[in-house]
């Protein structure tokens, strides 16, 4: 259990910062300043020379954008130690004042409401190496056991300014992209969308893909190695889509057997969630040498070809060992993170939330609610209550770790206040329809969820989201009755709780005031699917 924890500690990282001194490169990194505001992304034509011998980087980003209010100097993003050697707009140099990882660019042209400008950053360097991808991100500069160069890119919450310059801020999804890697000869890259063409240049080969949907930031990613290539179409929702699959050879077998789950996973969440959202761009399994992280249509993999976390079971059940988990949650992040994403990182249990309650619901699918049942209960063992889930915003800073199995046992329980399977599954469907390809609140998805079930369910989400108090049912038993509260609640909260008395169910509407009814029988249950604690007085 204590490698389970720490696995856990290691998964969540990305959201487990406690510092709250925040500085003036934080806002300028998390918040949407007058830089950003005035325009909106288009479209991105990236190209990028990899040379791994060198662990070095070299190349150009075209920035297109809509102009929405006049203005003059626009902010693009670049961590240190990467260096912006020029920018361009039309043929014309421009003048640019950088302020730590920001860079204000002063612009010559006029800036007209409607109008569609382009500037030209050119930029090089040696790029942040990842100690722990990806949970502190930057690049990979491993080998493969023959020597070749194994090279992947992961940058979540860093953000994708570690290597290569752009608006770095998720409120802005650009439109569509280009992106285009060189690499040595012998090797591949394999990037996000669709591969047009391989272009041959001496010792270089050029990989130029292009990516037809919107995609956030550190959804782009570059991998490089001697990959091999196998394939299979899936027949979905929205008609055929391509799943493709790059692997090192000697993983070839291993893959072709364990990648058999990329179809049941999108059975069970074109069921739960909708079609997939990005049939135009195919989806992809990329073996790389860390873990795995949800790149849009590229998903990055690294799960050592084993069911479970590592060989592992999260949930101590049993049911964790029945799928491959980097395959199933990093997939399942394709709806929640690449479709529907935070527009800042204090709401990051969008991502999580969801995505952690998406493991119970492909068991739910596959092997029934009782599974899935099991699963997520068991997963409260790695909650920690350590900060509330939604962290500060404008700082580009996470709440707690726990958004992952806090959030997805709180889900679990909105499941049972909302008792109607169908019209929960019709809301996660919804909120794919709704909010498909957009960047959202939290307060946008509490309100929708609220909306649809018909229930205020405002002072729930706070309690969950916004505190680390969990709810205590108080209750004691006397001459065939029960008195019954709720402690440990912020304002409001009344959330019903099935229990069983003699093992036939029934519904308790505790609040902070001491209620008693009559109930016939001797002994009392408390549903364990709703996410409370409980104490017999």
């Amino acid at each position: 259990m204590k490698y389970i924890v720490l696995m856990v500690a290691l998964l969540i990282g990305v959201g487990t910062g406690l510092a709250q001194n925040f500085t003036r490169q934080d806002t300028l990194r998390g918040s949407i300043t007058p830089e950003r505001a005035w325009w909106d992304l288009n479209y991105y034509d990236l190209n990028v020379k990899v040379e791994p011998d060198k662990k070095f980087i070299s190349g150009y980003n075209m920035v297109r954008y809509k102009v929405l209010e006049p203005a003059k100097i626009l902010q693009i993003d670049l961590q240190e130690p990467m260096k912006i050697e020029s920018v361009s707009e039309d043929g014309k140099k421009l003048k640019v004042i950088s302020e730590g990882n920001a860079h204000f660019i002063h612009l010559k042209k006029k800036q007209v409401p409607g109008d569609y400008n382009e500037i030209k950053i050119t930029y090089s360097g040696y790029p942040r190496e990842a100690v722990r991808a990806p949970w502190d991100g930057g690049f990979s500069w491993k080998e493969d056991t023959k020597g070749n160069a194994f090279v992947a890119t992961s940058c979540q919450g860093l953000g994708a300014s570690v290597w290569w310059p752009n608006k770095d801020h998720m409120y802005d999804e650009v439109d569509s992209m280009r992106i285009n890697v060189t690499v040595p000869k012998d090797l591949m890259d394999v990037s996000n969308g669709k591969l047009e063409s391989v272009e041959e240049n001496g010792d270089f080969k050029t990989y130029h893909w292009f990516v037809n949907n919107p995609i956030n930031n550190y959804g782009v990613n570059v991998n490089m190695a001697n990959y091999v290539h196998f394939d299979e179409v899936y027949i979905g929702e929205k008609g055929m889509l391509n799943l493709d699959y790059y692997v090192l050879p000697e993983n070839l077998e291993k893959a072709k057997k364990q990648f058999a789950q990329t179809d049941m996973m999108l059975r069970a969440f074109e069921h739960w969630f909708g079609p997939y959202p990005f049939y135009e761009d195919g989806f992809k399994l990329v073996e790389v040498p860390y873990l795995g992280m949800e790149h849009q249509s590229s998903v990055t993999y690294g799960n050592q070809y084993e069911n479970g976390y590592l060989g592992r079971d999260l949930s101590g059940t049993g049911w964790g060992l029945k799928f491959d988990f980097i395959i199933i949650h990093e997939a399942g992040h394709e709806w929640f993170a690449n479709n529907i994403t935070y527009k800042d990182i204090a709401d990051m249990w969008i991502h999580e939330g969801f995505t952690a309650y998406s493991e119970n619901l492909y068991l739910d699918y596959h092997f029934g609610t009782k599974a899935a049942e099991e699963y997520v209960i068991g997963t409260r063992a790695n909650i920690r209550n350590d900060r509330p889930i939604i962290g500060p915003y404008n700082v580009n800073q996470s709440g707690s770790g726990d958004m992952y199995y806090k959030g997805a046992n709180m889900l679990h329980t909105l499941r049972q206040l909302i008792e109607d399977d169908e019209l929960w599954r019709q809301i996660l469907r919804g909120l794919n329809t709704d909010f498909y390809h957009q960047t959202v609140t939290s307060v946008q998805i509490e309100n929708y969820i609220s909306d649809k079930t018909g229930k205020d369910l405002s002072a729930f989400f706070d309690q969950y989201l916004r505190t680390t108090l969990i709810p205590k049912l108080e209750y004691k038993t006397e001459n065939g009755a029960i008195t019954y509260r709720y402690v440990d609640i912020v304002k409001d909260f009344d959330m019903p709780v099935r229990i069983f008395v003699d093992n036939t169910e029934h519904w308790l509407f505790p609040n902070s005031e001491w209620k008693t009814e009559t109930l016939e029988g001797n002994t009392i249950t408390i549903d364990k699917n709703f996410y409370i604690a409980s104490q017999k007085l």
